[in-house]
């Protein structure tokens, strides 16, 4: 904490936040975001898209789409496939160049500054290609490391995710030899592992079986109610709706909708606001009819 320059009184101060204490929290180590320091920047958002947009080739993916992501709120990012969700996604973290537009993560600038930008947040993008001939806890102490933490932080936390996700009996097998679900699963431990205050989640849940989903739950709630916040992508209306207090909509690289849960809804339920606003493609009555018995 540091007087800002030409400041008139003691209470005029700039926050580095990078050097902040941790919030006590369930799992110890979960990110400050800020409640008791400077007020204001609690009205800023954590992720701000604005104006992005992506082509490839003559198909453009993502058009002039700008959102702002609250702090303590978790948003699950709606949309059909090829509707542009993880295209925008990857824009907004850093993986994928946009040819337009800006993504600042707590102020800082995710292309001009990705440094910055990157060491607050965490990220499980889609596909993600991981070190697999490493074992889960040698994939974890080298993303914390990488991270520039401690080395007896790194292994405190490690053992901490891997028990979480029920992953510690597998913490000395190689991630190639991961099933799916393991290995989302090893890949959202390396998200968590250096405390981000922002988690970028790419369907997170995907192959991931029921109990290690509720364990998932469960770890996302404790990160937003300490103070974290969540940018989650899903096809399940009914997860989004039980885990998620707001919600945008996506089609044709475009936001259609964006607001609190109850804002989206509109008094419907999510399955039926999404089908609204995306529209259903009605089959014909003579469509696929040799399936159907005689």
């Amino acid at each position: 904490i540091r007087r800002r320059p030409g400041a008139s009184s003691a209470t005029e101060i700039l926050v580095d936040d990078t050097s902040l204490p941790r919030l006590a929290s369930p799992h110890g180590w979960m990110p400050r975001t800020g409640r008791s320091w400077w007020d204001g920047c609690m009205t800023d958002p954590v992720l701000s898209l604005r104006s992005l947009h992506k082509r490839f080739g003559q198909k453009v993916a993502v058009e002039a789409l700008s959102l702002d992501v609250p702090a303590g709120s978790m948003l699950g990012l709606l949309g059909p496939n090829g509707a542009g969700k993880t295209t925008t996604l990857s824009m907004a973290t850093g993986l994928l160049r946009p040819d337009g537009g800006t993504a600042h993560v707590l102020g800082a600038d995710v292309w001009r500054d990705p440094a910055a930008a990157k060491a607050r947040m965490g990220v499980l993008p889609d596909g993600v290609r991981m070190f697999d001939r490493l074992t889960g806890a040698e994939l974890l102490r080298y993303t914390g490391l990488l991270r520039g933490m401690q080395e007896a932080d790194v292994t405190s936390r490690a053992g901490e995710l891997l028990a979480a996700l029920g992953l510690d009996e597998a913490g000395s097998t190689l991630v190639v030899d991961y099933s799916a679900g393991m290995r989302k699963k090893i890949g959202l431990a390396c998200a968590l592992i250096h405390a981000p205050r922002l988690l970028v989640l790419d369907e997170p849940f995907e192959a991931v079986d029921p109990v290690s989903g509720e364990a998932i739950r469960s770890i996302l709630r404790g990160f937003v109610a300490s103070g974290g916040t969540v940018v989650l992508s899903s096809h399940v209306m009914e997860l989004v709706e039980s885990l998620c207090d707001r919600v945008a909509i996506v089609a044709q690289g475009r936001i259609l909708a964006d607001g609190t849960l109850d804002e989206v809804r509109a008094g419907a339920s999510l399955q039926q606001r999404f089908l609204q606003l995306v529209g259903v493609h009605e089959l014909g009555e003579e469509t696929l009819s040799w399936l159907r018995s005689s």
